[in-house]
């Protein structure tokens, strides 16, 4: 049996490092590295790209990073990348507030890794995404968001579910398996 493929992951949240090597169990080997990264502001993509550019240096070598956002779609696609700010701000009562005054909740989870192969190369994009609503906080307050986004066609939140129905539909596994394809089809990492 081939030995695993390690990737690197820079991130300091507990939560979706152990999310992401659930996903990724048995698949690819999954070592984590926090480096102390500004974000700035733009689009997901944006974000994504600049933090992985910068982590690569920072690490010399591969790695991936990952943004994460939630687009109300009443609200012209906020709080989108900027969602963790509103999070620590607001919280779950205040997100739901924020869509008081619309009759649409309607929402999309998004998650964008980037993949750099190193200094100096440019970083590949995978984004997932995810369909839902915003609703009343149910279930563990545990991680994010998680307990007012409930995705279309699933009567309970995304912290309601069992973590192993979440990771099968979550915007964060569909960005992992479009990840996973081109590593698959291009063998781009070394192992």
């Amino acid at each position: 049996m081939p030995a695993l493929r390690t990737l690197t992951f820079v991130t300091g949240n507990a939560k979706k490092l152990e999310e992401v090597c659930s996903i990724l169990q048995g698949v690819v080997n999954v070592v984590s590295h926090t480096v102390d990264l500004t974000e700035i502001q733009g689009t997901a993509e944006e974000v994504a790209k600049d933090k992985c550019r910068r982590a690569a240096e920072a690490l010399n070598g591969p790695c991936i990073v990952e943004d994460t956002g939630l687009i109300f779609n009443a609200m012209g696609h906020l709080p989108g990348p900027y969602i963790k700010w509103f999070m620590e701000s607001l919280g779950h009562d205040g997100l739901n507030r924020m869509l008081v005054g619309f009759g649409d909740k309607s929402a999309t989870a998004t998650c964008t890794f980037a993949l750099s192969n190193g200094p100096g190369t440019e970083p590949i994009i995978f984004e997932g995404r995810t369909l839902g609503e915003i609703v009343q906080a149910r279930g563990p307050k545990v991680f994010g968001w998680d307990a007012v986004f409930q995705p279309q066609g699933h009567d309970q939140t995304y912290a309601e579910m069992p973590k192993e129905l979440k990771n099968t539909l979550s915007h964060r596994s569909k960005a992992l398996a479009l990840l996973l394809q081109y590593l698959k089809d291009e063998d781009n990492m070394a192992h």
